[in-house]
């Protein structure tokens, strides 16, 4: 299988639930996963983590599918493009749910033409913006919602899950 890499950004988890989180990407990795939990100023009865991770593609979405059902747990996930293929960017919150986006080479967020169809179909609808519907398409809101939480990692500590498996 092709390998790729990324990153799981758990911004705000409640302290209870952190154990729940590593069980929860043990199941992915097949392994014991202790990550290295830091708190979460933003939110005092939380912590949060980043984990830098390498695995066959799609690894990002079954990341995802295993923390969705920690709805008080706003995370990200995110998966590097890999030869003749885009990335992916998870992002969750307990107020927007998720939000998904193909990443290209260089990051950017790539809409499709029929996603962008859909955004002008729907803004010609009283109440609706053109502007918005794209905007919510680019993940603005979870970006909007998150960034707070994004200042507390820039610390820079990325840490490789080899190195906490």
């Amino acid at each position: 299988a092709i390998q790729t890499e990324g990153v799981v950004y758990v911004h705000a988890c409640p302290r209870a639930i952190s154990p729940h989180v590593e069980w929860a990407l043990a199941t992915i990795f097949g392994e014991p996963v202790r990550v290295p939990w830091s708190p979460q100023a933003i939110i005092p009865t939380s912590v949060r983590t980043q984990v830098r991770w390498t695995g066959p593609i799609g690894t990002a979405a079954r990341i995802t599918s295993a923390l969705l059902p920690f709805t008080q747990v706003r995370f990200e996930v995110t998966e590097d493009a890999a030869p003749g293929r885009l990335g992916e960017r998870f992002s969750f919150t307990p107020a927007l749910g998720l939000f998904r986006a193909d990443i290209g080479p260089h990051g950017d967020v790539l809409i499709p033409e029929d996603r962008l169809r859909a955004a002008i179909a729907q803004s010609v609808i009283p109440g609706a913006s053109l502007v918005d519907e794209v905007a919510r398409l680019l993940g603005q809101p979870w970006d909007e919602e998150l960034e707070s939480f994004r200042c507390a990692h820039e610390d820079g500590t990325v840490r490789a899950l080899e190195q906490v498996i």
